[in-house]
């Protein structure tokens, strides 16, 4: 069993994320971990992946007020990670404005990619996590699991999914994995595991996690 889960597993260290500008200019991404479709390579122009890809997480620097960059067809998911914060203006119908307001820790956003979005901050510099899901060909669903280092803190969950992403949002956290030895994130670490099905999970440590499920259409 452990050296199952051990094959199905992959650690994505944090300091190891390469930065690369938004699709529209306006700011900085860096991809954790993506899936394109066959016959798409890595090494294809940026604009090619961003524009093909089944799903994309990544983390985002957004140092000045402006407009997202927009993904027909992407079902999106923020969560503010540092900053203050930013409040997100959804353009409407017949002139409206919806507002997301992300504005604490591990506040979440969910909005179509196609969407109109202007972002404001809301007292400088924020850093974001985003989820990018492509709508048809796949879903995805994003938890928060918050541990408070206490001796009963220990948390279980089950994994099942295509692809698990355990993201290191703050702190430092131990992983376990069914029977395999404990694997230790740091922030902006993430564990990826991959065709999980009824995988037993405990989170030891003091911090908070994203847990990302990915499922194929």
């Amino acid at each position: 069993m452990a050296a199952a889960v051990a094959n199905a597993t992959s650690l994505i260290r944090g300091a190891d994320l390469v930065a690369a500008p938004w699709k529209n200019g306006g700011g900085i991404t860096r991809e954790v971990a993506a899936y394109l479709p066959t016959g798409l390579a890595p090494g294809q122009p940026q604009g090619a992946a961003l524009d093909a890809f089944v799903w994309r997480v990544s983390l985002a620097d957004v140092a000045q007020a402006g407009p997202f960059s927009r993904f027909a067809g992407i079902d999106r998911t923020l969560v503010l990670l540092s900053g203050a914060g930013m409040l997100l203006d959804e353009a409407q119908g017949e002139g409206g404005t919806r507002t997301h307001a992300l504005t604490q820790p591990l506040d979440i956003a969910r909005f179509a990619g196609e969407a109109a979005i202007d972002a404001r901050l809301v007292d400088g510099p924020t850093r974001d996590f985003n989820l990018m899901v492509r709508r048809g060909a796949a879903t995805g669903e994003l938890a928060v699991w918050r541990s408070d280092g206490g001796e009963r803190s220990a948390q279980q969950h089950t994994l099942s999914a295509d692809v698990v992403l355990l993201f290191c949002a703050d702190g430092e956290l131990d992983v376990t994995l069914g029977d395999a030895a404990p694997v230790a994130l740091a922030t902006h670490d993430t564990l990826r595991i991959d065709a999980s099905q009824a995988l037993a999970c405990t989170v030891t440590g003091k911090g908070a996690l994203l847990a990302i499920r990915i499922r194929y259409a």
